[in-house]
């Protein structure tokens, strides 16, 4: 496993999936500025990899959740993971919307799925991990066993491993934050000063004193 999350970091890193920029941070949607930009939705027109994602996907699953009888993407960024997944490992797939569509019959989960079945959710990216655990939740209230979340990276952050222990959620990305900025520092993305601003960053993205200590 150790040898895919540094695989998988140094690809994020190469095709700009993840970013670093602690002169001219990024800004969330909450106003937070951030010195770290996901969009892992770049591995998609990435081939190669693309397919080392999903073969590590597949790893994740085998290794971690081997009762697995459906796949679910979340929706929007994990559907297409879920798809070419499901496709390789010859599983049935569905994917869960953020609510009920409006129109037709109201449905939030998309796809075929059968009370008791055991799955496991598809996701790109783990920040607070509050959208993946309301997909989880409706999973749950629909009658799914869910194993589980695979996912491509998460940043670490306190939040979201609190949020998964509330909730008895497992959670196993291929990468993270800590792999992440120590490959970055190692292949000259960043100084290897900027790892400690990082790590501050991430622990506590409401205080900004890291874009100054």
């Amino acid at each position: 496993m150790e040898d895919l999350s540094k695989k998988i970091a140094k690809e994020l890193l190469e095709i700009g999936a993840v970013f670093l920029n602690l002169e001219n941070p990024f800004t969330w949607a909450s106003g937070i500025k951030s010195p770290i930009y996901c969009d892992n939705r770049l591995t998609l027109t990435a081939p190669k990899v693309r397919d080392d994602v999903e073969e590590g996907f597949i790893q994740v699953i085998k290794e971690n959740y081997p009762e697995v009888e459906v796949l679910m993407g979340t929706s929007t960024s994990g559907i297409p993971h879920a798809a070419i997944i499901a496709d390789r490992m010859n599983l049935p797939m569905g994917y869960v919307r953020g609510s009920n569509k409006d129109h037709g019959r109201g449905n939030q989960i998309e796809g075929k799925l059968e009370k008791g079945q055991k799955v496991v959710v598809i996701e790109d990216l783990i920040s607070t991990a509050g959208s993946v655990l309301d997909v989880v939740k409706a999973l749950r209230e629909a009658g799914a066993d869910v194993l589980g979340i695979a996912s491509i990276y998460t940043h670490n952050m306190k939040k979201s491993k609190d949020r998964f222990e509330e909730e008895k959620v497992k959670n196993v990305s291929m990468t993270n934050f800590d792999v992440l900025v120590e490959i970055a520092a190692d292949e000259g993305y960043i100084k290897q000063e900027d790892i400690q601003k990082l790590i501050k960053f991430r622990n506590n993205p409401s205080d900004e004193s890291w874009r100054t200590n």
